[in-house]
């Protein structure tokens, strides 16, 4: 693989990346999952390294994202400095630094309305997306995302 190439995909992954965040911003579910191979997996973590959830393959993928935010919830995700190796023509990883806000919409009487399993006012998470990502029939798919965090705010 050449310079021109390697750049190429780099970029290719990028984009792939911005359209994850800007999906879940517009809670595109169905769209966001789409960008995860068949049986791609995503797993976030808490800050003391634990498991938050485990999701494998889109329908599960966009289920279990989508159950986590309400559909008046405000949704915020930035994407900062990235790390990308590539490893063949079809295949590479990646670390991304990113921060996520999330506000719950609020009732006429000033009450959250927020889903049974993350009842918070807001939250603000700091942390970073590690991802496989692989190339197939001429496009590149997320395999697999670790989303680690290091901060996560809560207000209840």
């Amino acid at each position: 693989m050449d310079a021109i190439e390697r750049l190429s995909t780099i970029e290719d992954l990028r984009r792939l990346m911005a359209r994850y965040v800007r999906y879940a911003d517009h809670k595109r579910w169905q769209d966001l999952a789409g960008l995860f191979t068949p049986d791609g997996t995503f797993t976030p973590h808490k800050p003391d390294g634990s498991v938050w959830l485990s999701m494998r393959g889109r329908t599960e993928i966009a289920a279990t994202i989508g159950s986590s935010a309400g559909p008046r919830d405000a949704l915020v995700h930035h994407l900062f400095s990235d790390e990308i190796d590539v490893e063949s023509a079809t295949s590479a990883s990646g670390v991304w630094s990113m921060e996520d806000l999330i506000t719950r919409a609020e009732s006429a009487d000033g009450q959250v309305e927020a889903p049974e399993d993350f009842p918070f006012r807001s939250m603000h998470g700091f942390g970073h997306y590690h991802g496989r990502f692989t190339k197939r029939d001429g496009a590149w798919y997320i395999a697999e995302l670790r989303q680690t965090r290091l901060r996560l705010d809560f207000t209840y």
